[in-house]
């Protein structure tokens, strides 16, 4: 039997829907994440605005599948195809709860995970928990020395600091900690938050600064009542699926920690694994919301007064998460290698999965510089529209804030211009002009240089002089000469002949 000459072929657009980043984040109602003829086939979004993407086994560049909420489904077989691919799924709320998380699955070393559960009796808990916050008390000071200006709070949290050594129990290290947290987010407090003009009526005014980490709804981070805390809650509830990851791809447990207590609400180790890491996040927001306004349509309030990032905001957060897994790989792997420090014999040495850091050195390659984060949208200033990097208003508000500073500068300008110094300058000049007219002889004018030279020789080629030079040329101001060369003005006869030099139209007459 002969082979059909026409197959029928899936329409796939060639346009993919993930960025450099190599996340897609998916949020909306009715989310399907099922397989269909070998491929991953992905639908979410709102009523009309649905969106619908198609990913082949090769060329998807796709590392994170992030769905937002909990309204639709995923299949098995495509958790299969996200193994297979050794990208990560990750399910969080709007809140930055963190619902499930699963990347590629590792084998577990036994070895390596009795390590970790006898932290605490071999010393290595207390090891780690030291150097982690050491280095998280590192990371706040730089936020407050050179991102908010605070030196006092930076010496406060460097006194701190010098304390951990003399620590001889965790619970004495948490204390160290929680101070200096104490110190560290009171710099924060009086933080101005920006929005763009047309939202500054919709503003509650708790939202226009950053105001205490601690929500007045629970007494803790949690369910924050403003913007900025709301963004800084999602990102660490990104850095927390991160860091869940990073622990189950070298083989450990991620809910047996060192620093934070067992509890069934969290898993302790990630929540450990991420504290050197949230001064990056902190700098990561400091950087945006002083350089950039937030945009009210980003945010919804609740009955309660719990602020809460709308899912289109949340996945361009997601965007992030690149960034965060690359920060905590090295702290997940320095943990393991303490753990894994704590074995009498270990048989071979433990892989560096994360950062490839073994067959880096055995190539005798360094590290690579970090990337840095994906950064948010620029917005307008006054509209909150996108607008071009490097740009602070749209088309419509640059019009606007131009006149309104042409206004200020010209109003500024009437008044200096009724200073007595003012004044003074003007009348010695005024003085040194009319002078300079009783002083001047027409007799010493050329005979060809007339009324009518002036106004077809002279008058037309001013056009080619600049202001600069006309005004040198007759010691005049630039405005004068602006209206010289406009023919609004037409100046004194004196000034004929050295209009006519630096034009060279009386080369010939005068030779």
């Amino acid at each position: 039997m002969a082979a059909s000459g026409t197959l029928p072929q899936a329409v796939c657009s060639r346009k993919s829907a993930i960025g450099k980043s190599g996340v897609l984040a998916l949020s909306g109602f009715g989310i399907k994440v099922r397989m269909q003829c070998g491929h991953l086939e992905i639908e979410d979004g709102i009523g009309p605005d649905r969106r619908r993407i198609r990913l082949a086994r090769v060329g998807h560049g796709l590392k994170r599948l992030v769905i937002i909420g909990s309204d639709g489904f995923i299949s098995l077989a495509a958790l299969q195809w996200l193994a297979d691919q050794d990208a990560s799924f990750l399910m969080l709320q709007t809140d930055g709860t963190v619902l499930a998380s699963t990347g590629p699955v590792r084998p577990s070393e036994a070895k390596l995970r009795r390590a970790q559960a006898l932290a605490h009796t071999s010393g290595a808990a207390l090891r780690i928990t030291r150097e982690l916050i050491s280095r998280k008390l590192d990371g706040q000071g730089h936020v407050a020395r050179d991102k908010l200006l605070d030196k006092s709070t930076a010496d406060t949290i460097a006194r701190f600091k010098s304390e951990l050594p003399l620590a001889d129990s965790i619970s004495s290290i948490r204390l160290i900690e929680s101070q200096a947290a104490r110190a560290y987010w009171s710099a924060w407090g009086t933080l101005p938050i920006s929005f763009p003009k047309s939202d500054l009526p919709r503003i509650p005014d708790h939202w226009r600064s950053f105001g205490a980490r601690v929500s007045p709804l629970t007494g803790s981070p949690r369910l924050a009542a403003n913007p900025p805390n709301a963004v800084l809650n999602y990102l660490y509830s990104i850095l927390e699926s991160e860091a869940r990851l990073a622990a189950a791809a070298l083989g450990l447990d991620p809910g047996l920690g060192v620093l934070h207590v067992d509890t069934s609400a969290r898993d302790s180790l990630a929540c450990d694994l991420m504290e050197p890491v949230r001064s990056h996040v902190d700098t990561y927001l400091l950087d945006w919301i002083t350089r950039q306004p937030l945009r009210r349509e980003w945010f919804s309030e609740q009955g309660d007064g719990n602020c809460r990032l709308t899912a289109s905001f949340a996945a361009r957060l997601c965007e992030t998460a690149p960034t965060w897994q690359r920060a905590v790989a090295p702290i997940a792997e320095w943990v393991a290698h303490a753990f894994w420090s704590t074995i009498r014999k270990p048989d071979t040495p433990l892989a560096t999965r994360l950062t490839q850091s073994n067959k880096r050195e055995a190539k005798g390659r360094t590290n690579s510089s970090p990337r840095p984060a994906a950064q948010p949208q620029n917005i307008c200033l006054g509209c909150g529209k996108d607008v071009a990097s490097g740009s602070k208003h749209c088309a419509v508000c640059a019009a606007e804030v131009s006149r309104t500073k042409m206004a200020e500068i010209a109003n500024q300008g009437r008044i200096a211009s009724k200073t007595p110094e003012s004044r003074a300058r003007l009348a010695a000049t005024q003085r040194l002009q009319a002078a300079a007219r009783r002083n001047w002889n027409p007799r010493s004018q050329p005979d060809w240089l007339t009324d009518d030279f002036y106004k077809d020789q002279i008058q037309p080629k001013l056009m080619k002089a600049t202001l600069s030079q006309i005004a040198s040329a007759i010691d005049v101001s630039i405005l004068y000469a602006s209206d010289l060369r406009r023919g609004r003005r037409r100046p004194h006869p004196r000034h004929w002949r050295a209009l006519a030099k630096l034009l060279d139209v009386a080369r010939a007459l005068e030779g």
